[in-house]
């Protein structure tokens, strides 16, 4: 079984990055280091992280503050792992989620980033009845660039072989070779797994389970749908160098993909004006998302709907009923 680097970014997380760490303690597989890479917090991050110091596998790593993507670059740098994972600190890990992908990546070895299922918790760790329930098996580039099936962050586990194979060094960086992006503060994530799925014959899959909690922070997610839009675009921009047919064949509908998912989060933050705007965008794009994927394209127009004629009261209402129907069980 190879041994694992569970590199953890944290930028002003003080309230969140104990739970985080606590996560990793649990787990069931014990043969791993954890790098928490403080992005030039402010707070009291360093002190917390610090603290967790007295287990031997928990290190600190501290830079002046470069951003997500390049916190995760430092960890990949400084990684002693076979397998590198990430956790970012406001989301938690379940207690078998590092043994179950180390044995689907021991099984598998064409596969080389295996990911997982995510319940969604609500800013003070409540689960909110929603999930990521992603793709797992028979994942190609199109997939990816369509539904991200990797999830978010803190899914995926990756050998440090797919990493060496990107690993590209700008003329500006003197210190470390680049995996991430570090020009990208968002869509990061997915300009990193596109550009595995174009350059690498390393697979993509999943296996089952929700094996992450991921935290949706509200307040402000429909305000940041114009810079999420305007990074996407920027990635197919850079990437499309790489494989000029694929993108010129799947923009269109991964655009509409990414409008509809701006059009949910503009619905969690119950704005209004934002929705209708993604609604009308995402549909004017393509319609492919209608039947391709039915009942979350209807929910997504229905909610839209509602949030248009009756304002934002039904849905808030209808979201505090979920989260309080959905408690989080004790994680052990």
């Amino acid at each position: 079984m190879a041994f694992t680097s569970i590199v953890v970014p944290a930028f002003n997380a003080e309230k969140t990055l104990a739970d985080t760490l606590c996560s990793l303690q649990r787990q069931t597989c014990t043969d791993f280091e954890v790098l928490v890479v403080n992005d030039g917090s402010s707070d009291k991050t360093a002190a917390i992280a610090a603290g967790f110091c007295g287990d031997p596998r928990f290190h600190v790593i501290h830079q002046k503050n470069r951003g997500l993507a390049g916190a995760r670059n430092t960890g990949i740098a400084r990684a002693k792992g076979d397998l590198v994972a990430f956790c970012d600190a406001d989301d938690m890990w379940e207690p078998e989620k590092l043994a179950c992908h180390r044995c689907h990546l021991a099984a598998s070895p064409t596969v080389g980033i295996s990911y997982a299922g995510s319940a969604l918790i609500s800013e003070d760790g409540v689960l909110t009845g929603q999930a990521q329930r992603p793709r797992l098996h028979n994942v190609d580039a199109g997939h990816i660039f369509k539904r991200n099936p990797v999830g978010n962050g803190s899914a995926a586990v990756i050998r440090r072989a797919v990493f060496d194979e990107i690993a590209f060094r700008p003329r500006s960086e003197t210190e470390r070779d680049w995996y991430f992006d570090e020009t990208f503060r968002q869509s990061e994530d997915i300009e990193c797994w596109l550009r595995i799925a174009l350059t690498t014959s390393w697979a993509f899959e999943g296996i089952p389970g929700l094996l992450t909690r991921y935290r949706i922070n509200s307040g402000g997610l429909s305000a940041a749908t114009d810079r999420q839009l305007a990074a996407w675009e920027r990635m197919v921009s850079k990437l499309s160098r790489i494989s000029p047919k694929f993108f010129a064949e799947e923009t269109v509908v991964a655009r509409a993909y990414q409008l509809r998912y701006l059009n949910r989060r503009a619905i969690s933050d119950l704005d209004r004006r934002r929705a209708v705007h993604l609604a009308r965008a995402w549909l004017a794009c393509a319609r492919r998302p209608l039947w391709e994927e039915p009942l979350k394209s209807g929910a997504t127009l229905a909610a839209t709907a509602l949030l248009a004629i009756s304002g934002p009261k039904p849905l808030r209402k209808a979201m505090k009923l979920a989260a309080r129907t959905t408690r989080p069980e004790a994680m052990s």
